[in-house]
């Protein structure tokens, strides 16, 4: 799977971009602030139907304009799509894939995959938990549409039992009760899943990262959630729910379930958060991300497009190295201040875009 065409009206800085890619690697170069990330945040948006940078789509319409577009041409193994996007200003949005309007954001997972690097990625090993959930949940979504189903419905029943605790009506009523055994359901098929998809992130994981740093270091990755036995989720959940029912009440929220869950990334058994260099925190997000595509590989039985912001200029030469070299097979598309040595590392044919001002140079 590859971009053959990107088209841009009123998008961030652009007035109009149309730019046709290498099915291999794309530099693109340029000055800061001058529009590089803009054009991977509208290759995202066409995967997800959300940007990676804000949750507010009118911030992505070029200012004083009413609208943007987005039409992006990609061509698969059995199938091209060509996905066009119009995002308006009141908030709304249509997205159409070869000419057919979709319905929900949700029958555009899956169509077109990328894997997103980029500086703001190190928030996954370094901050709260919910940039980790936030991780897993994009990850299994794409792959998984019953997922994104079952993780919507379990929001929306979060969101009625946490009004509920504050009512106290509603408490005598016994809904809360209807909502408990609605949420172990639901959150027991998040947990399974996310159990599975980080045993499949350590045994991808394990080899490359050992790859990465010549087999001194190990990685591993583990759920962290209040449910002892996973096969038995729903079971337990349904108990912890009634367990801490009067603390939830007491304090207006639900405290247990996988709106609160997390994973540990372990280097050699040593927590990165908390205990890691910059430069393990570095190496694990790099391991994470191609564990990512490998996963992603073996699923859809096509590589994701591969988007690294800014991110080789952070990293040292030997994680430079590993990944340009790693880029057999995968379109890249690298944004960059300037080319340096990157091109000595590239093993097959690219192209070298500038960018200045909104504008193909």
């Amino acid at each position: 799977m590859y971009i053959k065409n990107l088209k841009l009206l009123n998008f961030r800085n652009y007035d109009i971009l149309d730019i046709d890619f290498n099915s291999n690697v794309n530099i693109i170069t340029g000055d800061n602030a001058q529009g590089k990330t803009n054009i991977l945040e509208s290759i995202y948006y066409c995967s997800l139907g959300k940007s990676h940078r804000t949750s507010k789509d009118k911030e992505l319409i070029k200012w004083e304009k009413d609208e943007a577009y987005i039409s992006l041409y990609v061509c698969k193994k059995r199938l091209d799509k060509k996905i066009e996007i119009k995002i308006f200003k009141g908030g709304k949005k249509g997205i159409n894939i070869n000419s057919i309007k979709l319905k929900k954001i949700s029958e555009l997972f899956g169509i077109f995959n990328v894997v997103m690097f980029s500086p703001e990625d190190l928030k996954i090993v370094k901050d709260s938990p919910s940039y980790r959930r936030r991780f897993l949940d994009i990850e299994l979504s794409r792959l998984n549409s019953n997922y994104y189903y079952n993780l919507v419905q379990y929001h929306k029943v979060l969101e009625q039992r946490n009004i509920s605790l504050k009512n106290k009506s509603l408490i005598k009523s016994g809904i809360i009760e209807v909502y408990d055994n609605q949420l172990s359901k639901l959150g027991a098929y998040l947990i399974k899943q996310r159990d599975g998809y980080l045993r499949d992130l350590n045994k991808k994981g394990k080899l490359i990262h050992r790859d990465i740093t010549d087999k001194k270091e190990d990685i591993e990755f583990q759920y962290l959630t209040s449910v002892k036995n996973v096969s038995k989720a729903s079971e337990e959940l349904q108990d912890e729910f009634e367990k801490n029912r009067q603390k939830d009440i007491e304090k207006g929220n639900t405290s247990v379930g996988p709106h609160r869950d997390d994973f540990s990334i372990k280097i050699n058994g040593i927590d990165t958060r908390s205990f890691g260099s910059q430069g393990q925190q570095r190496t694990a997000i790099l391991t994470i991300k191609f564990a990512s595509i490998e996963i992603i590989k073996s699923i859809t039985e096509e590589a994701p497009v591969l988007l690294l912001d800014d991110v080789l200029s952070e990293l040292d030469i030997k994680r430079q190295q590993y990944i340009l070299n790693a880029l057999d097979g995968i379109q890249t598309l690298i944004t960059c201040t300037g080319i340096g040595d990157i091109k000595s590392y590239i093993k097959k044919d690219f192209k070298i875009f500038e960018i200045s001002n909104g504008e193909l140079v």
